[in-house]
């Protein structure tokens, strides 16, 4: 038997290393994207925090009393302990988070997943292909490539939307636009009349795109649908399907690959992704609504 305190030692000590145990964080900042989309930073409520994230990886953040939904992280720019993910209101624990005030808390387990190769594309040109809401786990790629500018060939950022509304990070993308050596391209599905850029699906952007395809990495994240076609466009043009990388979505409960609820075919998305090289899930896309 423990006494109290060894008892509570043990459990916090056991909280840190666990991937069930949500850590408390809360809110610091919320900045509103869109109607629906807002981005959130968090820095731990105590002392324990979870381990560092990179690129492509996500948290389980739990409402509580709600449910806990997975999301990636949108940006590295952060100190050593805050975490910031953009969170879309689609869905019980989405609108509980998003409708936190600052210094309320929330739960937060993680990293967990696979992150994108970034390593794969230094001293290569880069193609990001982001749709809609896709940029969120893209955005801290962008942001590395852009702190570290000379490790990269020619970089392009496609970005497509529904319509000009439906544009995310403001700020950013001026910054990114301002940068000379890099290919920003915009586009969106639908215009209003004040909007005067590129119209059509973003994998017409591919098009636009300054890379050699024998020496170019590709990082798409989006729609299902548009990561398919995306994909095959990019393959069109030249680019190898063992060096294009997609960040895959699926309903994850665990976060371990222990529920089963994110299964595709022989993958779990939250621990074998998800973020894949496209050559390992091409078969699958083909399958209708698997």
């Amino acid at each position: 038997m423990y006494t109290t305190k060894e008892y509570k030692v043990k459990e916090e000590a056991s909280e840190i290393e666990s991937p069930w145990v949500p850590i408390p964080y809360k809110v610091t900042s919320k900045k509103m994207e869109n109607r629906k989309l807002m981005t959130f930073a968090f820095e731990p409520a105590r002392q324990k925090r979870i381990e560092p994230i990179k690129p492509g990886q996500f948290n389980m953040l739990y409402a509580f009393g709600v449910g806990e939904i997975p999301i990636s992280v949108s940006s590295l720019f952060q100190t050593e302990h805050k975490l910031v993910h953009t969170i879309q209101d689609v869905g019980a624990v989405s609108h509980a988070i998003n409708g936190l005030s600052i210094n309320d808390n929330l739960g937060i387990r993680g990293p967990f997943g696979t992150c994108w190769p970034i390593e794969n594309a230094r001293g290569k040109d880069l193609i990001i292909m982001a749709g809609g809401v896709g940029l969120c786990p893209l955005r801290p790629v962008i942001e590395t490539v852009m702190n570290k500018r000379d490790q990269f060939g020619d970089v392009n950022v496609l970005y497509g939307t529904r319509n000009p509304d439906g544009i995310i990070y403001h700020e950013d993308i001026i910054y990114w636009q301002s940068d000379p050596s890099v290919n920003l391209l915009i586009t969106v599905d639908h215009a209003f009349s004040k909007w005067h850029g590129n119209v059509g699906v973003v994998t017409h952007l591919v098009n636009k795109a300054k890379f050699d395809p024998e020496n170019t990495v590709a990082f798409v994240c989006g729609p299902e649908v548009m990561m398919r076609f995306g994909a095959y466009a990019l393959l069109e043009h030249g680019i190898s399907d063992e060096n294009i990388f997609v960040s895959m979505e699926r309903n994850m409960k665990c976060a371990i690959g222990f529920c089963g609820h994110c299964q595709y075919g022989p993958h779990f998305i939250c621990k074998d992704g998800a973020v894949f090289n496209f050559n390992s899930i091409k078969p699958h896309l083909k399958i209708h609504e698997l």
